[in-house]
């Protein structure tokens, strides 16, 4: 007898979760290239896959790593992509999501937010106000620039808003690269804002209202159910092991004090 008339088609969904970010347990191209390479070998023979996105954006590499090798394989495999913002898709979240061909979301989906954002504190007052003297040693003109215990140079200021806006720039040529004509005005697209998916699909960042049912459904007919591709993650105790909780939130604070945060 052939069972495969009784089993239920199931179609590809790579789930894209989380903040984007090369640390573990967000989404980077170091742990999504298997998933995808999986996402797109499954998609093979219907030459259709789903991305199933809920992100809030992160890092502007890590969102480029991830959607360009998506879209080099659904060329290379002559994959038809399909992007579904869950709750949120946007900044890098929605970055990933240009690299379907379609962008789908729910009428309450937060998308867009197509800008970058970078900031800091200032501490000049705080440690003089304690008698802490800054001690900083530098060979190169501008390794110390936006220190946050010095006070803020307008040439680092400068400095900073131009790359906010290269940035800016480069996001906004793969939204119009991915999205073409469909795109409303650009003031209202480019602002950096966010909005509900009613607004993104009058703008032209979404195609439709849509969820992953309904798609796997339009794809595979009524009885068709959802094969999730996920990157994997420690469960149980693993995820307690290795560093420290303090440990980390040195690391973090650390880094946030030394480097320019600059995100999607």
């Amino acid at each position: 007898m052939n069972l495969s008339f009784w089993r239920a088609p199931r179609i590809p969904v790579l789930s894209l979760r989380g903040v984007i970010a090369a640390k573990p347990h967000a989404i980077s191209l170091a742990a999504y290239r298997e998933p995808i390479e999986r996402a797109f070998t499954l998609a093979k023979s219907r030459k259709r896959l789903i991305l199933a996105i809920e992100s809030p954006g992160g890092s502007p590499v890590q969102s480029d790593l991830v959607a360009s090798l998506i879209r080099k394989r659904a060329e290379e495999l002559g994959v038809q992509v399909m992007a579904v913002i869950g709750d949120v898709g946007a900044s890098g979240g929605y970055w990933i999501a240009c690299a379907g061909d379609e962008i789908y979301a729910n009428r309450m989906s937060i998308v867009g937010s197509i800008g970058v954002i970078g900031g800091g504190f200032g501490l000049v007052e705080f440690i003089a106000r304690h008698g802490i003297e800054r001690r900083l040693y530098t060979a190169g003109e501008h390794k110390a620039r936006l220190d946050p215990f010095r006070p803020e140079a307008a040439d680092d200021l400068l400095f900073v808003k131009e790359l906010l806006q290269d940035m800016h720039a480069e996001f906004k040529d793969w939204v119009r690269t991915r999205r073409a004509d469909r795109l409303g005005p650009e003031d209202q697209v480019f602002d950096g804002s966010y909005m509900l998916g009613t607004k993104a699909r009058t703008l032209g960042l979404i195609d439709g209202f849509g969820s992953i049912d309904s798609l796997v459904q339009e794809i595979g007919g009524p009885r068709a159910k959802p094969l999730m591709i996920e990157a994997k993650r420690p469960k149980g105790l693993m995820r307690l092991l290795g560093r420290s909780a303090i440990e980390s939130v040195a690391d973090i604070a650390e880094e946030r004090l030394i480097s320019p945060s600059l995100r999607l």
